[in-house]
């Protein structure tokens, strides 16, 4: 059993910039990915970035050149930089660890992200 606890979440207005972080109980290191995700009211969850074992990152079309996903494995923590925030980048945030076969999937509780215009 893997927890994530996210934190860094907050209000900042339009332009402004947030850092997520989210601390894992066990090691990452095996994780085939580590990841953010959002949910704004009424809509479904939807990818923001992700990283794997091997440092490969992608990112939804909406945050390219704005936002940064890292991870330090000697922390067991994943990093959401966020810059250029706009309102419509406000969500729920949780993060999401991607572990082989048996281990499963894992979801942290989230983090409210809110920008105000």
């Amino acid at each position: 059993q893997v927890q994530l606890v996210e934190s860094g979440g907050g209000l900042v207005q339009s332009g402004g910039s947030l850092r997520l972080s989210c601390a894992a109980s066990g090691s990452i290191i095996s994780a085939k990915t580590m990841g953010w995700y959002r949910q704004a009211p009424g809509k479904q969850r939807e990818l923001v970035a992700r990283i794997t074992t091997g440092g490969s990152t992608n990112y939804a079309d909406s945050v390219k050149g704005r936002f940064t996903i890292s991870r330090d494995n000697a922390k067991n923590t994943v990093y959401l930089q966020m810059n250029s925030l706009k309102p419509e980048d406000t969500a729920v945030y949780y993060c999401n660890a991607q572990y082989p076969w048996p281990i499963g999937d894992y979801w942290g509780q989230g983090t409210q992200v809110t920008v105000s215009s």
